[in-house]
């Protein structure tokens, strides 16, 4: 099925993207560019931003509660483990879809990613091409498929 074809109204969404590579921020802003879908994108470098802004703290006190999580693994402070932990037990943010997107292809973390709620576990492909149409195809299915919760 392709999921451009589909007959479907496109709202904007806010994504909070959770990385601590440059490099893979970089490219994933293009990716979501490139894909031409309506998206908001705002970055934490590590869990412990991250939950600040989920949570409207300090310099995120105006911060916009996203639609959708991407979040890495392998980051200082607090790693997507840790922060996936405060997510999921946390009333206000547990209802936001979050979706692992990591280097890491070991089944112990897909495990651990499940059984810690993540609503989808992704490994970033090393090709630059190959990101993108990752990239791209999450942003297809969680914009244009999946009905996330009103905010």
């Amino acid at each position: 099925m392709n999921i451009s074809k589909l007959n479907v109204s496109v709202e904007a969404i806010d994504i909070l993207l959770v990385d601590d590579d440059q490099g893979d921020v970089l490219l994933t802003q293009k990716a979501l560019k490139k894909g031409k879908l309506f998206n908001s994108l705002n970055v934490a470098k590590d869990g412990v931003e991250a939950l600040e802004y989920l949570r409207q703290e300090g310099q995120f006190k105006d911060a916009t509660r996203p639609d959708l999580i991407l979040l890495d693994l392998n980051m200082p402070r607090m790693n997507g483990k840790e922060m996936l932990t405060e997510i999921k037990n946390d009333p206000n943010l547990k209802s936001i879809p979050v979706v692992v997107l990591t280097t890491s292809n070991a089944d112990k973390d897909v495990i651990q990613g499940y059984d810690l709620q993540a609503s989808c576990y992704v490994q970033k492909p090393l090709d630059l091409e190959q990101f993108t149409n990752v990239v791209q195809s999450l942003e297809e299915f969680w914009l244009c498929v999946v009905k996330l919760p009103s905010k």
